[in-house]
């Protein structure tokens, strides 16, 4: 299926590249580093988000291949040659891309997730991958391209951030020569590692310490809740961003095998992160919720408000630990 996607990439000269609503390192990374390329071969390629580039990918290559995705905008209305969903497991987190998606002559969903449910008419769902980046890499490898620094710094962001900087299960010995060959390019690992896992707003730390106020421990400690509302965000002024991570703090406490961090958003909707260290597919749980992702790692989102989410979840979360 990667060569029947290079073909359509080929006899396409409008491509729109569209990761997932609330777009991480992985969708960004692979996102651009593609487009980078595409470009470089005379396509004429944009990069669709529905939200503003987080501040931590921020000063990626690529980024000027992005924009925005609004109504009354150029990119619209326009019809495309060929879109590529990345990083995407369902039609809905596309969100208000999807009718270009479907419009488009071609389109095609590139992805790793277990819950794929393979919406695309041409879809390449690889769940040994790690990483969407790793599909990515091999791509542009079929397309007889060899990254250079800026592409192979996308895609290090893209693999380094799903894969926890190596340290999660999904992690696997091509995740490490593909690593090795995007390093050799140039990348400056240390400043990667520091700008993606260490530097952190003001922000985030008064979240973090909300969110530890929060926390509450399940089942003799094997299950950890964060949560935090919109009025309480509003009042640490704090951005969405600045929660990723977060619900780490509560999984990696010494005998949690499930962690939750509920946040609720402006909306009124509560977007839950899951996380698992052993043994409970939090795949299957989201999916309950239609939500998605992977075993270890995995979310939804729900208008339920924040205290039934909290009780309906912890019912599942009692049954599985």
């Amino acid at each position: 299926m990667l060569d029947v996607i290079v073909d359509l990439i080929n006899k396409s000269e409008t491509i729109a590249i569209l990761p997932h609503v609330s777009a991480d390192g992985d969708a960004l990374g692979s996102s651009l580093a593609l487009a980078i390329v595409l470009s470089g071969s005379g396509k004429k390629v944009k990069v669709l988000l529905e939200e503003e580039i987080p501040q931590v990918y921020s000063d990626l290559p690529g980024r000027e291949f992005s924009c925005l995705y609004r109504k009354n905008d150029e990119q619209y209305n326009k019809k495309y040659d060929l879109a590529l969903a990345l990083d995407c497991g369902d039609a809905a987190r596309l969100a208000s891309r999807i009718e270009l998606f479907n419009t488009a002559t071609r389109n095609a969903n590139l992805d790793h997730h277990t819950t794929n449910t393979e919406f695309a008419v041409n879809n390449y769902v690889d769940t040994s991958s790690a990483a969407t980046g790793e599909i990515i890499y091999d791509l542009i490898v079929r397309m007889g391209a060899k990254p250079d620094k800026d592409v192979a710094l996308c895609l290090y962001v893209a693999i380094t951030t799903d894969t926890g900087g190596f340290r999660y299960s999904n992690t696997t010995a091509d995740t490490h020569r593909i690593a090795a060959e995007l390093v050799s390019e140039g990348i400056d690992v240390a400043k990667v590692s520091r700008r993606v896992f260490d530097r952190v707003s003001y922000g985030k730390v008064k979240l973090i310490g909300a969110a530890i106020n929060s926390l509450e421990l399940f089942e003799e400690g094997k299950i950890a809740l964060m949560s935090l509302s919109s009025e309480l965000m509003k009042k640490l002024e704090t951005k969405d961003e600045d929660s990723d991570g977060i619900i780490n703090i509560a999984r990696n406490i010494s005998g949690v095998e499930v962690a939750a961090l509920l946040k609720q958003l402006d909306s009124g909707e509560v977007k839950v992160n899951l996380r698992s260290n052993s043994y409970v597919d939090v795949s299957a749980i989201a999916a309950s919720y239609s939500g998605g992702g992977h075993e270890r790692a995995a979310g939804f989102t729900t208008t339920a408000t924040l205290e039934q989410t909290k009780n309906e979840l912890l019912a599942d979360l009692v049954g599985e630990v």
